[in-house]
């Protein structure tokens, strides 16, 4: 792996008074929330920020309208809270999306519960977010179901966030600046624990090779689904397993004939609800609900799963001449549920909780279970009462306050317009991944064509972007790069030649030499193969996702 341009300085002797270990959207969370309260904070990330099961998400930032089935009224009202907070804050990530539960007179669920269901939705605090599908779309849409049923379609509201990625990369810039110390690339070998209580961690450097032990006061364990590994590791024994490791698959579909034009939540065959949202241009589908106790840096989506979710989008939609040459790629992660052995999966609680392991003497460590992408934020705010801080206030740093959504996106559209002598369009693509920070972009991009042109010829979005992300977003490897800061990677039209077209362009705009490029080249799509699946036609085995 290619070491960052600036040599990282050394932790050892150095002493912290919270030490995160993980980097998905929890762990990074937790940083910022401490750092902001004056703690000395070191985060820590074996990959990349946000590569595990933040990655591999259905990317919707949602009440959980599911989970009033269970009982679990006080997490979907937190949920809802969570997701007023994120469109409010980040309305360039964070968008409100129109959903359409459709039901059918063959579900398990009556017309009446799912009308009931609903009305508490809204009545916890489910407000309208913005335009209710249309009685002509309505009825386009119940044309393309399947005409073997008779579906009613009920609408709600919730939330989509295309690219968590990007939360992650604010949070993790707003942690930064905060004062907290992060670094990807580093594994923890062991928490150190003595007489009782932790001491510290002792972290190799993936880039160089070096081992260094660092001291902390606290030690937060939020590697999600690698929690119980991370104990083993360090000899601390707990009396059963934390994790019950939950598999979601999920798969990228072109656009076919009828594709809705809303997000719609319906039930598979077996009965276990899944949705079908628009996302990149493309068509999401997901997710399943399978153990996995295997290494969550190598699950894939199995070809059971791959079967079950295209043979769903079939059975609503039989007329759209749906196959295995539609699917872009599959993806799967690993949900970090609490381990709950005989319990349904569906049934599992997506509540966090916070385990502090003093009676497994090793107090002063607190292990993160659980959690969602809607309430990181809530959950780091839960973390940093645990540990002693006492928040005062709201959390988050609001771009604008009081003002509507889409005039501001629209004045720094203008803006970075103006600033970096680029199209409205690439404007546009800009504001959406990177907020107010896109003027700062812009004026980069403004000093030289090079920063100014695409980095494929099927995007908007520039090197300039990729230059940031090197210089300001902790980014190591071109992956980093083109699958999470500036997520291009995971585009319709992106294959093997855009990767190499922006490696190219990348490398002259930084100066890497052909030996320098290669590797990262090579890097980008080992990585985007193994994450991003490829179902080949008339099989069901996965290739690389090369096109």
């Amino acid at each position: 792996m290619t070491s960052p341009a600036n040599p990282r300085p050394p932790l050892e002797a150095q002493h912290f008074q919270v030490i995160v270990i993980g980097g998905g959207i929890n762990g990074v969370a937790i940083a910022r929330e401490c750092a902001r309260y004056g703690r000395r904070t070191l985060l820590l990330e074996e990959h990349d920020f946000g590569s595990g099961t933040t990655s591999r998400s259905t990317r919707i930032i949602h009440g959980g309208l599911r989970y009033l089935e269970h009982g679990e009224i006080d997490l979907v009202r937190e949920s809802l809270r969570a997701r007023g907070r994120l469109l409010r804050e980040y309305p360039h990530l964070v968008h409100p999306m129109q959903f359409v539960l459709a039901w059918n007179s063959k579900g398990r669920r009556s017309a009446f519960a799912i009308r009931a269901g609903l009305w508490l939705y809204r009545r916890t605090g489910a407000r309208n977010l913005g335009r209710s599908i249309t009685e002509f779309e309505k009825k386009r849409l119940e044309q393309s179901l399947d005409a073997g049923h008779h579906w009613s379609l009920f609408n709600y509201e919730d939330a989509q966030c295309e690219f968590p990625e990007r939360l992650v990369a604010e949070w993790l810039l707003d942690a930064k600046q905060a004062g907290a110390v992060v670094r990807n690339y580093t594994r923890v070998l062991a928490v150190n624990v003595a007489h009782g209580r932790v001491r510290g961690v002792l972290v190799r450097d993936q880039l160089t090779g070096k081992e260094e032990p660092v001291e902390g006061t606290w030690v937060i364990n939020a590697t999600g689904p690698w929690a119980d590994r991370l104990l083993q590791r360090s000899s601390i024994k707990t009396k059963a397993p934390m994790v019950g490791g939950v598999r979601g698959s999920h798969i990228v579909l072109q656009h076919f004939p009828g594709t809705p034009g809303t997000a719609l939540y319906t039930e598979a065959p077996d009965g276990r609800p899944f949705f079908v949202i628009p996302w990149n241009d493309q068509v999401l589908v997901g997710t399943t609900e399978v153990p996995d106790s295997s290494d969550p840096a190598k699950t894939a989506a199995s070809p059971e799963e791959i079967e079950y979710l295209l043979g769903s989008v079939q059975r609503m939609f039989p007329r759209s001449g749906i196959s295995a040459q539609h699917i872009r790629y599959a993806f799967a992660g690993v949900r970090p549920l609490p381990f709950s052995p005989g319990k349904a999966l569906g049934a599992v609680s997506r509540r966090h909780f916070l385990h502090d392991h003093s009676e497994e003497g090793a107090a002063k460590m607190i292990s993160v279970i659980g959690g969602k992408l809607t309430t990181a934020a809530e959950l780091a705010r839960a973390c940093v009462q645990k540990i002693g801080i006492a928040p005062q206030g709201k959390s988050g740093m609001a771009l604008v306050a009081g003002e509507s959504m889409d005039p501001l996106l629209d004045h720094w559209v203008l803006q970075i317009a103006d600033a970096g002598a680029v199209s409205e369009s690439t404007a546009r693509s800009i504001v959406e991944w990177h907020g107010k920070r896109a003027v700062d972009i812009a004026r980069m991009a403004l000093s030289s064509a090079e920063l100014r042109a695409p980095l494929c010829p099927h995007t908007e979005h520039i090197v300039a972007e990729a230059v940031d992300a090197f210089s300001n977003e902790c980014a190591v490897t071109l992956s980093d790069v083109l699958l999470r800061r500036v997520p291009v990677a995971w585009g319709s039209c992106w294959s093997d030649s855009c990767s190499r077209e922006a490696a190219m362009r990348i490398a002259a705009a930084l100066g890497w030499g052909e030996e320098r490029t290669a590797s990262e080249l090579e890097t980008v799509e080992t990585e985007r193969a193994a994450l991003l699946r490829k179902v080949p036609r008339g099989r069901v085995n996965f290739e690389a996702a090369a096109d």
